[in-house]
């Protein structure tokens, strides 16, 4: 069977028995789950602003502090296994684990189908270089910065 038609791990492993490593390489570094997002209490909708976790680099779209962000932001949710279920709706549509989740297949631009770490942004669906820090914009101000695309 040639590689093309041989199943990834993504395709076959559940995704609460998927390795750390796995686990982690689902990340598809768009950033929009660093975003803080706005809910209506009324009806339930939720929306997402280009106001960014104050750990956030939208210079790489990575967490600066990944491996004690929980430490430092006490907020962050940390997504697991165990918490996707929960918080799944909070991820955007196009979040690997969210699809998976939903049964749905990764994006064609997802890396782990590309091999090209750089085409969430080649695609237009990363956060790089569109934030703004939660630390420079006051919470009542965040309806200022709604994220316009769909996420």
């Amino acid at each position: 069977m040639s590689d093309e038609m041989r199943p990834r791990y993504w395709e076959t492993v559940p995704l609460d028995q998927m390795t750390p490593q796995e686990w982690e390489a689902l990340c598809d570094g768009c950033g929009r789950c660093c975003l803080n997002k706005l809910e209506d209490i009324d009806t339930d909708e939720l929306v997402f602003t280009r106001v960014a976790c104050r750990l956030f680099d939208d210079t790489t779209c990575r967490c600066a502090k990944y491996e004690i962000r929980k430490q430092i932001v006490p907020e962050c949710v940390v997504l697991t296994p165990e918490t996707l279920t929960d918080i799944a709706y909070w991820m955007p549509a196009t979040c690997a684990y969210r699809r998976l989740h939903e049964g749905r297949k990764l994006p064609h631009w997802h890396p782990l189908i590309t091999g090209d770490a750089t085409t969430p942004h080649k695609a237009g669906i990363s956060m790089l270089g569109r934030t703004v820090s939660e630390a420079q914009i006051p919470l009542e101000d965040w309806e200022d910065h709604l994220l316009e695309d769909d996420v």
